[in-house]
């Protein structure tokens, strides 16, 4: 199998399996008990949190741990808006971020908040520029995504940070859930104020992640309960998940650090090869303003569903968007927002690496393609 859909989700490192394993076997406790098996399990959620601190060069008291991206991005957005709807009911987003922050501005709109959605370039980046025409007095929270779960276009988040500084009472949120392990930041130096993280894009466990806040800053708890995570995320903590997410973490940034280079050469390659095939366009921006992780591309002409599932007969996988837009064939809004041709655009492709990738695998993959370009060319005609 060549499995090349990382982006909507990775396979979990054996490591972080026998880790989940272990901690649920042995230590099964509530952390909130305060008998021994509840004390040691404390004691594994509180070494997790330190790591993960420590992984991002922040504090331990501003990691949170969550179900994954769509919990952190709806805690944060809702908890904003509530916390600070008298201060302001204004909101800046962009035009390409994900459903799990486009849903919940739709939501907020209905509530009467005033949204900005700020466009793109043909590159799928927001330009500084943009979001400061639609800075307001009543602006409360400018979110922008790190990384592009469609093309893989980074945003320039320690720019929008700086300028954001200026604004002290504008909170700033980043989706981060493509950008961990892939995409270097710091955020202390990016002046994020909240980054959202999901583990299972890195190796980790679904219905894991990780919400960073920054210390001092205040916001409504999205779950009210028993006070968990600092009264902030109540529920009974997963100890196992917090310490497999830990552990896929630490694993993913290492891999950064040690194979990056190798996953720029099979998305050089992958670009090279594909722009000779006639009739495919690539839509992910050159590396340096895009992740090699990602490579969007469309063939004119083709079903992107047919095409798809004539790959998967080779025991090779791939989407057509999105994981979470894919069943429903909506037309990528990030590449139309990025000028690209509705015709074009109902025809893209997006293949997404991981550092378990390979150069062979890469070979193979274009060879597949070409193949099967040919054969469907010959059936329409």
């Amino acid at each position: 199998m060549i499995y090349l859909d990382n982006s909507a989700t990775t396979k979990p490192f054996s490591e972080v399996i026998e880790s989940y394993t272990t901690v649920s076997q042995k230590y099964f406790g509530n952390p909130s008990s305060i008998h021994r098996i509840g004390m040691e399990s404390e004691k594994l959620l509180i070494q997790a949190r330190e790591q993960i601190a420590g992984l991002l060069e922040v504090k331990s008291n501003e990691i949170y741990f969550t179900s994954g991206g769509t919990e952190g991005n709806n805690t944060v957005l809702k908890g904003i808006a509530r916390t600070y709807k008298g201060r302001g009911n204004h909101i800046i987003t962009t035009t390409v971020e994900h459903d799990s922050i486009h849903k919940v501005m739709e939501q907020l709109e209905e509530d009467g908040f005033s949204i900005s959605y700020v466009p793109v370039n043909e590159f799928g980046q927001v330009s500084i520029e943009e979001i400061i025409k639609h800075i307001r007095k009543e602006t409360i929270l400018v979110s922008v995504m790190h990384v592009n779960n469609e093309i893989g276009s980074i945003q320039s988040i320690e720019e929008i940070g700086r300028l954001l500084s200026n604004y002290p009472n504008i909170f700033f949120h980043v989706d981060g859930v493509q950008g961990i392990g892939k995409q270097v930041i710091s955020l202390n130096k990016a002046k994020v104020d909240a980054y959202t993280i999901s583990a299972h894009k890195f190796h980790g466990l679904k219905g894991n992640g990780v919400l960073y806040i920054k210390e001092g800053k205040r916001m409504e708890p999205l779950l009210a309960g028993g006070g968990q995570e600092n009264t902030f995320r109540s529920g009974t903590e997963n100890v196992a998940g917090a310490v497999a997410t830990a552990k896929a973490l630490r694993i993913q940034l290492q891999n950064q650090k040690e194979k990056l280079s190798i996953l720029k050469q099979m998305n050089a390659y992958l670009r090279e090869q594909l722009a000779r095939i006639e009739g495919i366009s690539i839509h992910s921006p050159d590396l340096g303003k895009s992740i090699p992780h990602i490579l969007n591309f469309s063939i004119e002409g083709i079903k992107a569903e047919v095409f798809v599932h004539a790959l998967e007969e080779r025991d090779i996988y791939i989407s057509t968007t999105s994981a979470c837009s894919s069943k429903t064939n909506k037309i990528s809004k990030t590449l139309l927002g990025m000028g690209v041709p509705e015709q074009i655009a109902e025809s893209s492709f997006r293949i997404s690496l991981s550092y378990e990738n390979t150069m062979e695998e890469m070979e193979k993959v274009v060879d597949a393609i070409k193949d099967i370009q040919k054969w469907l060319r010959g059936v329409m005609k």
